[in-house]
């Protein structure tokens, strides 16, 4: 009936928890489970400044810009390809925005050519975007999922076996 308080000892300050309960009654518990989650913050996309050159793959799961110069194939889920780039050889992403200079395939389900935009080379596309004044030399093709090879649909892959050396 009665409970220990330790209101009135010295240097002590009452808790919550120290508050007489009646018998039989539930204790409640402090709600942890239901702290608010921060939303989400897409990460900021990776940036390859126009000083810099990379010779080789380029590959990421995350949006990436690239300012300067790759000299090898590029993968991501956002490429923004900027108005001082250079890029020799395949691009391949979900999106793909073109400001500056693509030689080689282009490969996504979203390409969009700007107007500064100069690619040679074959764009295979499931939606396609190309502002006035974009340069382009190549062939378009659109597929359902162009991501899904890294040939046109269609296309057949021939291989040629050397004959073996003698050993004789």
């Amino acid at each position: 009936m009665f409970s220990k308080s330790r209101i009135n000892e010295p240097g002590q300050k009452p808790a919550e928890t120290d508050k007489p309960r009646i018998e039989g009654t539930p204790v409640s518990k402090p709600a942890m489970d239901f702290t608010p989650t921060a939303p989400k913050v897409k990460p900021s996309p990776s940036v390859l400044s126009a000083d810099l050159t990379v010779v080789g793959n380029v590959r990421t799961t995350g949006d990436i810009q690239i300012e300067g110069t790759v000299e090898g194939d590029i993968r991501a889920h956002l490429l923004t390809v900027g108005e001082s780039a250079t890029i020799r050889g395949e691009i391949v992403a979900d999106d793909i925005v073109v400001n500056g200079r693509v030689v080689g395939r282009v490969r996504g389900l979203k390409v969009r050519l700007t107007s500064t935009a100069r690619v040679e080379g074959d764009i295979i596309h499931k939606t396609i975007a190309i502002e006035s004044g974009a340069h382009f030399e190549g062939s378009v093709q659109r597929q359902e999922d162009p991501l899904a090879n890294g040939r046109p649909a269609g296309a057949t892959v021939r291989a040629t076996a050397e004959p073996a050396a003698d050993a004789s």
